[in-house]
Order: structure tokens, then C-alpha cells, then sequence
């Protein structure tokens, strides 16, 4: 806490007074409009800027934190801001890569094609011989401190939740603020973007499917720095437009069906995704070559997933789909998420409780979000302990599920991706998985097997 009192205290006592301003204000507006609470709310966060936005977005997947309406219309907050000049962006580039940008670029166009809090993307076309047409993204100016300084005040007010509040300690406000914080500084940097990019098309290249293909741009190394990130351009249609996408005559079952697979092998077979998955940054290409193929964009923000977070999840889902209540409670005890002292038939049948209601249902029926909504509040009841590390996998887990049943209503969710995480479970809990282990463990192995007889002999000499 002192470390955050000494930081400029004219920078925070601003945002203090810009917050209290937005709340003050948006308590007027409910008896001149009679604007709901969530909607003041969501207005406070825009107008108090870029950052909050971006904290709205990720609150409203924490619906453990939040009342349904807030969350609801926190989830309509929409991370668009002005551009900044060209001349601005022009700068930034010939400083950053150390050469004028008419040795970088044949042509580089000044009107932004997209403009986000951190960055916006320009239009170019390298000036080699190909003159390869490329998208160039470059950050925003002073980006940096402004994020700092807004970041110590949620560091305060995370400190203050965790202490003021009777379910302060279990939500962890100060794990997840550092999660955020964590993830902010990634987009910072564009190199690390770059780099996220190349490894999910090296993911991609893999999948179980061949009729599923999804697009990520190749960077352009030579014209990449912390600051500006050159990639290729690959036009589409955004997936938001699906009149178009019909008039082009795309299969939308086929799509939605492809993007629940591609996600679910991003985040099980993988342990690496893109956790920024609005329809912002998913298009869908119609060239004849890759017809109906997704396009992904801004790899600013992924998540990764522990061995440890896998193999929870693997018991869990085992257990899900027999109907063992009992064993998903005994997982949430083992795993620490839970007090050893909670009961396990009293934490069964509240998930079964839960879950029963909604897997009773035809399966295309089943809103996931409904389910983790429930789970969430049982979660509230036995003091569950919010795990940080999943709250970007929730994030995007509902997400996708959004845009998939937005392509195609009628999809079934579970009879797509069951056989997926069925073969994925098989490799993280059968003979598969044994085997794999044993070849990773090999050197150790290796080594310790001509000690063996000598560790056994001592072993013996001693026993009485």
C-alpha cells in the first residue's frame, strides 16, 4: 500500500475526482432520465476513459462479482476511440524503425483503417518489389503513462475491496487487477504480439480437422518494433455481418461449428489462445482459395493454461459428462479451491442443483453462460476461490459461444465440441498421456535407473 501512496499524487487525486465526478453524476442522471444503475455505470466507465473501458469489459465477464443486469450493460461497453493524427503515426513509425517512411513504405495511407485505446492500423504497401500490401498497427502516443496512472487507482480500489468487503478476500481483486495490469503491459508491447501471432499459426497448423482453417497474418520482422507491428494484409468480411456472409454463400452451421473447434483446440490441446475474440477481431475470408475460412486479428491479449489448470479441467469435464456430481465436488476440494472442511454431499448437490435444471434441456438449448452464471453463485455460497488464471478462459469461453450461436442459432454446443474434449481427455488422462509422460521424463529416468540397484542395497543394509 505505500508503495501506491507514494506514486504522483496529483495524477491519482485526479482520476479520484474524475471518478467520483462520473458517480456523483450518474446518481443525478437516475432522477432526470431514470437511467438504470447498470447503464450509469457503463456511461462512468466511458467517460472516465480508455482503461476503464477496458476494465468494464473484463468485470462484466466476472458475473461471481457482479448483479446480472451490471454485468449485462457492462458487456455493451465497445473499446472504440478517436484516431490520432497521421502525422503523429507517421512520427512514431520513422522514429521507432530509424528510417523515413518513404524508404519503409510505396504507400502508406493516413486515414486509419481501425482505431482502438492502444493502438490504431494503417493501410501500406511495402516498398519492395512485390509491392506486398501489409497492415500496419502503431501504438498510441504516451500510452503508457496513462495507463500507469490509471492502474494505481485500481490498485487502490482493489485494496480497499479485499478489505472492506465480506466476499472481498474470496473474489481477489488484487490478483485480478494484476492479471489485468498484466495483460495491458503485453499489448504495450507489439514485438510480444508479433510473437503471439506466429505462435497460434504454428497451433493452427495442426489441427485434428483439415476442413477446418482459420487465417493469421505473417509478420513482417524487418518492420517491427515495441512501438509499430507489420503484418500482412488479409482482407474479409467481418463475422458481425452475416447477411453478407449468406449472400456469399457461406455455410454458417459449418462456421460455427469450425469456430467452437478452433477455440477448444487453442485452449485443451494447446494451453495457448486468443482471448480477445469479439467480432472486432474475427473476419471471415471470401477468396476462392480459402472460402469460409476465419480470419483472426489483434493477438494483443492471450491466455495460457497450466498442466495443472488442464488436468483440473479434464476431471472436471470427465465428470460432467457421466453426471458425477460428487466426483466435481471432490475435484474442487482437491484442487484447493475449496475449504477441506466444506462438506462434500453439501457441495454435490448444489452443483447438481445447478447444472440439472439446464442439462435436462435439449442439448442446443443449453446456454453455457447461463450455466457458469449458476455455478458462480453456488460459487458465492461455499467461499470458492476465484482463480484468476481462468478469468480470461471464461472471458473468451463466452464469447464464443455468443458469436457461434449468433451464426447459427440452432447449434449444439456439446454434441460439437464433446467429441473434441473426449479424444482431448483420452490425451491428458489415458494410456496416451502415461506414455507421453515417460518419454518426457526419459533423461530423468535415464539417470536415476543405474542408481537403483545401489539405493535399493543401502535401503536394505538398513532396515532392521
Amino acid at each position: 500500500m505505500m508503495r501506491w501512496l507514494q506514486a504522483p499524487f496529483r495524477a491519482l487525486f485526479r482520476t479520484l475526482f474524475i471518478l467520483w465526478t462520473a458517480i456523483r453524476f450518474g446518481l443525478i442522471a437516475k432522477f432526470a432520465t431514470q437511467k438504470s444503475r447498470g447503464t450509469r455505470l457503463r456511461e462512468a466507465f466511458e467517460n472516465l476513459g480508455p482503461l476503464f473501458i477496458k476494465f468494464g469489459q473484463v468485470l462484466s465477464t466476472r458475473r461471481d462479482m457482479l448483479p446480472a443486469d451490471i454485468a449485462d450493460e457492462l458487456a455493451k461497453l465497445q473499446d472504440r476511440v478517436p484516431p490520432f493524427s497521421s502525422e503523429i503515426a507517421i512520427a512514431t513509425i520513422e522514429r521507432a524503425l530509424k528510417k523515413p517512411i518513404t524508404a519503409l513504405y510505396a504507400s502508406f495511407e493516413r486515414t486509419p483503417i481501425a482505431s482502438a485505446s492502444i493502438a490504431q492500423v494503417h493501410f501500406a504497401t511495402l516498398n519492395d518489389a512485390a509491392r506486398t500490401p501489409v497492415a500496419v498497427k502503431v501504438l498510441r502516443p504516451h500510452i503508457l503513462n496513462a495507463i500507469e496512472q490509471d492502474l494505481r487507482l485500481l490498485k487502490v480500489i482493489a485494496w480497499i475491496v479485499k478489505r472492506a468487503n465480506a466476499d472481498g478476500k474470496r473474489l481477489r481483486p488484487d490478483e485480478v487487477v494484476a492479471e489485468f495490469d498484466t495483460y495491458l503491459h503485453d499489448e504495450l508491447d507489439l514485438m510480444r504480439e508479433a510473437a503471439n501471432a506466429v505462435q497460434l499459426k504454428r497451433q493452427m497448423m495442426s489441427l485434428a480437422r483439415p476442413d477446418v482453417r482459420v487465417l493469421i497474418p505473417d509478420m513482417h520482422w524487418d518492420y517491427c518494433s515495441a512501438e509499430v507491428m507489420t503484418m500482412q494484409r488479409i482482407d474479409g468480411v467481418p463475422v458481425s455481418q452475416v447477411s453478407k456472409l449468406r449472400e456469399a454463400g457461406i455455410d454458417l452451421k459449418k462456421l460455427a461449428a469450425d469456430g467452437i473447434i478452433i477455440f477448444f483446440s487453442q485452449v485443451f490441446r494447446h494451453g495457448f489462445f486468443h482471448a480477445d475474440l469479439h467480432p472486432g477481431n474475427i473476419a471471415v475470408s471470401l477468396a476462392p482459395e480459402t472460402l469460409g475460412s476465419f480470419i483472426l486479428y489483434d493477438f494483443g491479449i492471450v491466455g495460457s493454461l497450466t498442466q495443472t489448470d488442464k488436468d483440473y479441467m479434464a476431471r472436471n469435464f470427465l465428470a460432467f459428462f457421466r453426471g458425477d456430481y460428487k466426483r466435481v465436488a471432490e475435484v474442487h476440494i482437491e484442487s484447493n479451491w475449496v475449504d477441506k472442511n466444506v462438506s462434500v454431499e453439501a457441495l454435490e448437490s448444489a452443483i447438481r442443483t445447478c447444472c440439472l435444471p439446464y442439462f435436462a434441456k435439449p442439448l442446443k438449448d443449453i446456454s453455457l453462460g447461463n450455466v457458469l452464471l449458476r455455478l458462480f453463485q453456488t460459487s458465492r455460497r461455499f467461499h470458492v476461490a476465484i482463480q484468476p488464471q481462468l478469468v480470461l478462459l471464461q472471458k473468451t469461453l463466452l464469447n464464443v459461444e455468443g458469436l457461434a450461436r449468433e451464426l447459427d442459432p440452432d447449434l449444439d454446443l456439446w454434441t460439437t465440441a464433446k467429441p473434441f474434449l473426449e479424444d482431448w481427455m483420452h490425451e491428458q488422462m489415458g494410456w496416451g498421456a502415461l506414455l507421453e509422460g515417460i518419454k518426457n521424463n526419459a533423461p530423468i529416468y535415464a539417470k536415476i535407473l543405474p542408481e537403483l540397484p545401489i539405493l535399493i542395497y543401502e535401503f536394505l543394509k538398513k532396515k532392521p
